[in-house]
């Protein structure tokens, strides 16, 4: 992967005052893509911190963070891997939506808050919900991830799900505790979600589990004048299955 800069930090000259030549930009972010610990083994704390501003083509600095956390270990990487870019990622959201699992586990034995939210609100858990990442989102509800942490837009991770329409990860998360009637802050549920994206499977899912279908959002509207016409009677009979037990 071809590399690009985008630093707003000196780190070559940062803790210069403390003596010692500290390597440049460029060869920091070589030594991290290729692996070489050698190049952060002597930084201070806060020039460690410094350098995870470095950034790939893609914006992030996901592989950089996790190989300067293997080559450094201890304090120094407890205290970096929390550390959030200008929109409010840390390395554990980039793993999480990008689907790297074996690197979200690094992060977590390194101590990465697993609750730890962006600009936007959300969590790593709320990332693999969109991205349809169950493998993930086993491991971070293993690491007592919030299943039902709200975003500043009010959806819990099983919004997200349902609105991506993946059912398998909709059951393991209500299988964890996720609330099937959590309301956004336009008081739609993950069953209007999903009806609203037209996805039959999700939304039969969720009345199976008790969604309540007679809900209205902040507009009036319910679960069932939100379906289509086409939609609605599946809807319909799902609820009254659900009612004669």
């Amino acid at each position: 992967m071809a590399a690009t800069m985008d630093v707003d930090v000196d780190v070559a000259g940062a803790g210069a005052a403390a003596g010692g030549e500290r390597p440049s930009e460029k060869e920091l972010f070589s030594a991290a893509e290729s692996g070489d610990a050698s190049a952060f083994s002597s930084l201070t704390p806060a020039d460690l911190a410094a350098s995870l501003a470095l950034r790939n083509e893609d914006g992030r600095s996901l592989l950089h963070v996790v190989r300067v956390l293997a080559a450094v270990g201890g304090d120094a990487a407890a205290s970096v891997v929390n550390g959030k870019d200008e929109e409010g990622w840390a390395p554990i959201h980039t793993a999480a939506s990008s689907g790297k699992a074996e690197i979200i586990s690094i992060l977590l034995d390194q101590g990465a808050n697993v609750d730890l939210t962006t600009d936007a609100g959300r969590t790593a858990l709320h990332y693999a919900a969109s991205k349809g990442r169950l493998n993930i989102a086993e491991t971070l509800i293993a690491h007592s991830a919030n299943v039902n942490k709200k975003d500043k837009f009010g959806c819990t991770p099983l919004h997200r799900a349902a609105s991506t329409g993946n059912a398998e990860l909709c059951e393991f998360l209500i299988e964890e505790g996720a609330d099937v009637d959590a309301v956004d802050k336009t008081g739609q549920t993950p069953l209007m979600h999903a009806v609203i994206s037209e996805d039959k499977g999700v939304a039969l899912l969720l009345v199976r589990h008790g969604a309540d279908v007679d809900i209205e959002d902040k507009e009036g509207y319910t679960v069932l004048g939100r379906a289509s016409d086409s939609f609605r009677p599946a809807l319909i009979d799902a609820a009254k299955a659900m009612l004669e037990g």
